[in-house]
């Protein structure tokens, strides 16, 4: 029986993965489009994405503004050989790691991998912080609004309803992409 904390074989049956995009430096939107498509390089196949968000930034104010979107994908990637994509989309877009939650080229974070938890130094699924942060989280309900968190079954759209964060997280009204 599948608890939910296994690694599922790769190669076979694909994954729902939910996956965050973010870029505050440069052209932002085609950054965000070219992490997707290197994503999908990689192996992972778009089924959904959501609106683009203009969100103000957290832990360092003096920065630019993000833009941020999430995508549902399908992948038959290991949660490892994922990451490795994300962190190559990042590369391929020139991210160079600086202060934490500071200004990035692109940012590329697994949100969710099917229900499948893991705590790693290096990888934690589901992400975290996902759940004290709008940018995050209004994407993610926008394309799925019944989607629950594996750790504690509540959904996504609930604790969005009572996150107070104080941040500000703007639907883009451009339909650039």
């Amino acid at each position: 029986m599948d608890d939910g904390r296994t690694e599922p074989a790769a190669g076979l049956d694909p994954v729902d993965v939910y996956i965050l995009f973010g870029s505050n430096l440069g052209d932002r939107r085609e950054r965000i489009e070219r992490g997707l498509s290197r994503m999908e390089q990689s192996g992972t196949r778009w089924t959904a994405r959501s609106s683009v968000y203009e969100t103000e930034p957290v832990g360092v104010a003096d920065q630019p503004w993000f833009l941020n979107l999430v995508a549902r994908g399908a992948t038959t990637l290991s949660p490892r050989a994922l990451l490795a994509a994300c962190k190559d989309a990042e590369a391929t877009e020139g991210r160079i790691p600086t202060v934490r939650f500071g200004p990035r080229t692109l940012d590329v974070d697994i949100l969710l991998y099917g229900t499948l938890r893991i705590d790693e130094s290096d990888l934690s699924i589901p992400h975290p912080r996902m759940n004290e942060r709008r940018f995050a989280l209004a994407p993610l309900v926008e394309i799925a609004p019944d989607l629950k968190d594996p750790r504690d079954g509540r959904r996504f759209a609930e604790v969005l309803a009572g996150l107070d964060e104080g941040k500000k997280v703007l639907k883009s009204t451009t339909r650039e992409f």
